[in-house]
Parts: C-alpha cells; sequence; structure tokens
C-alpha cells in the first residue's frame, strides 16, 4: 500500500467545470477508465469507499488553488461519483482574493484545469501496463494551471454582471502589462 500523496490532473471539453451565472462551479474532477499522461487509469468506484467514510466523520473533500493546502479557495458542496466519473459542485469564495483571481482567471480562459490530491490505497497494472488505481483516499480537488488528464477543462459559462467586470478587469490588467513591457 502507498502511503504518499498523489495528484492527478484533469483537462478537457464539456467534461470539465463551468462556472454558473451565480459564481458557483461544477464538473468532473476525474473520469473512469480514461489514461492520463502519466498512464494511470481511475477505475469506477475507486472514491466510494473514501467519499462514504468522509461523509460518515463529517468532513469534506478541501478546494485547494494549485495544491497548496495554505490556499483553500472555496467549497466542494458536493463530491459524488456517477457512471462516468468524479464530479463536483461547489462555490469560489468572493472573500478570499485568490478565489476572486481564479474568477478571473476562469473567465478569461487563462486557466482550465482541475487535478485531484489523493493517496492510493489499491491498484495493480493492467494488461497494457498502466497503473489501475482501484481505491483512492480522497483529499482535495484543486483548481490548477497544467492538468495532466486532458478529457474535461474549465469553461467560463454565463452571462452574469459579474461575469463581464471580469473580462474588464482582465482588459485592463492585458493593457496594464503591454504598456510595462513598452517603458
Amino acid at each position: 500500500m502507498e502511503t504518499e500523496l498523489e495528484r492527478k490532473f484533469m483537462q478537457g471539453g464539456a467534461e470539465g467545470l463551468r462556472v454558473t451565472d451565480a459564481g458557483g462551479i461544477e464538473g468532473y474532477a476525474s473520469l473512469f477508465d480514461a489514461p492520463d499522461k502519466g498512464g494511470d487509469v481511475v477505475a469506477r468506484g475507486a472514491y466510494a469507499a473514501s467519499l462514504k467514510r468522509m461523509a460518515a466523520e463529517g468532513r469534506r473533500v478541501r478546494m485547494l488553488w494549485q495544491h497548496d493546502p495554505r490556499e483553500p479557495i472555496g467549497i466542494w458542496d458536493e463530491v459524488r461519483e456517477d457512471g462516468r466519473g468524479l464530479w463536483v459542485k461547489g462555490r469560489l469564495l468572493d472573500g478570499v482574493a485568490r478565489a476572486r483571481e481564479a474568477a478571473a482567471l476562469i473567465t478569461a480562459g487563462a486557466l482550465d484545469g482541475l487535478s485531484i490530491g489523493y493517496r492510493t490505497v489499491r491498484a495493480h497494472r493492467n494488461e497494457k501496463g498502466q497503473r489501475l488505481l482501484q481505491e483512492l483516499e480522497l483529499w482535495e480537488v484543486s483548481l490548477v494551471t497544467f492538468p495532466m488528464l486532458p478529457s474535461a477543462r474549465v469553461a467560463a459559462k454565463g452571462g452574469s454582471p459579474l461575469d463581464e467586470t471580469l473580462r474588464e478587469m482582465a482588459t485592463v490588467l492585458r493593457a496594464a502589462r503591454r504598456e510595462m513591457a513598452q517603458q
């Protein structure tokens, strides 16, 4: 049994994280049977025991920025397995500066990755030589810059006033950066 904390990144199209009009986020943090760039494949049901144990203990999966335990940026209100993978639903906390930055980066298309932090409980190599992750102890789901699993991507969605404000802020910051580079 491995005891080290590992990370698995996720990126992709329609299966990825979505930002809703109300500032909530939801999407898939992991997809079953999809090999990542490291050759790992998460099996169906790999998170079930961990999620059940966490619920019984009254604990939640943490939402972090770039896997940094010093930078929680929101709350996952719902984390569950379905037929496709590990689905998460939560919210970035407006009172946290890094969460506001993350929302701006998602809206501008500069941030598009999800990643899980976990400990492998049970795994074996399949006939293709890939590590088949059969049981994982899930610790956290992070918003990240460089995901490892190319099958889900963060996507901004909606037309709230906050979305427009974030787009305007991104435009101003890009212009300021260009101006500073010319000096």
